[in-house]
């Protein structure tokens, strides 16, 4: 009875991270390779890779100069975009003032700390917002169609999600709210060491492995010759997988109001337009007749 009761007792113990034996990157002796800038580029690899070999397929809207000129157009709308929504949606607390735009010191016109990339501060909305801009502009500069464009590079975010996720979780950063769960695990980064959700793994698997579904989606259905159906599954599939993750995820201390008024978190309410975009993308694309599997490609 009593190895029964340490037992159950053990059990009933929170998680500690500081024992799974994680390291946040790999010693290579000169620097260490970090898993979170790893999760980027093996994302990015993976994206081209795999688009490259999209555009192969019949019915393909666009040629491989294009995916280079995306791939460069898309980078700058995830930095910029993902900076720039950060300081728009996430900074200023109490105040509502994007305080990265008006942090300005004498004699300044350039508010700095927006530039300030290595302290941290990105947003996915902002982000997602800055590639839809780049592809917009490759497409018109290249009289592409726009929306089998976003159906083609929707179809890869997935694999770079579910890398970063796993990757903040190798980090232990990001990490849930407070919770009694039997696989609830102690941050050592966490000021309160209290056992929280270790909402990254939620996050990768929401996120992540669940939009890696695209990929069978497009080869194995005929899904990629109705325009908008696989950037509007996405949407929808991102926007749903963020919304329930705000639910595990431990709010920024300085947004905790917006919990506080509203009952929702500031990226729940972000996420909220989103799924609706989804829905009637998606439904544009059923409505629609679908395109010929024969001569529809648009780029030569």
């Amino acid at each position: 009875m009593h190895v029964l009761s340490l037992l159950a007792d053990a059990a009933s113990q929170p998680i500690q991270w500081s024992e799974l034996g994680l390291r946040p990157g790999i010693d290579l002796g000169f620097f260490t390779l970090r898993y979170y800038s790893l999760a980027y580029i093996l994302g990015l690899v993976f994206a081209y890779w795999h688009l490259s070999k999209m555009i192969k397929a019949p019915g393909a809207p666009m040629a491989q100069n294009h995916v280079e000129d995306l791939f460069f157009y898309c980078t700058l709308g995830v930095i910029l975009g993902g900076r720039l929504g950060y300081a728009a949606f996430y900074t200023g607390g109490d105040s509502g003032k994007p305080s990265l735009f008006t942090n300005f010191t004498e004699g300044q016109t350039v508010s700095w700390d927006l530039l300030r990339l290595w302290d941290g501060g990105m947003s996915f909305h902002g982000g997602l917002i800055g590639v839809v801009v780049a592809i917009l502009f490759v497409a018109w500069r290249n009289g592409l169609n726009w929306l089998r464009i976003c159906d083609y590079i929707a179809v890869n975010v997935g694999v770079g999600m579910l890398l970063g996720r796993l990757a903040n979780f190798v980090n232990g950063e990001l990490y849930g709210r407070a919770t009694d769960v039997s696989w609830a695990m102690v941050f050592p980064s966490d000021p309160d060491q209290l056992a929280r959700h270790p909402s990254q793994l939620y996050q990768a698997g929401l996120e992540g492995l669940m939009l890696v579904l695209l990929i069978p989606l497009f080869w194995k259905t005929r899904a990629r010759w109705r325009p908008g159906l696989l950037v509007g599954l996405f949407t929808i599939g991102m926007g749903t997988a963020r919304f329930v993750n705000e639910f595990f995820r431990e709010p920024d201390a300085h947004l905790a109001y917006v919990v506080a008024e509203t009952g929702l978190s500031r990226g729940q309410w972000l996420s909220i337009p989103l799924i609706l975009v989804g829905l009637a993308v998606v439904v544009y694309a059923l409505t629609r007749k679908p395109m010929g599997s024969a001569g529809k490609a648009a780029a030569a």
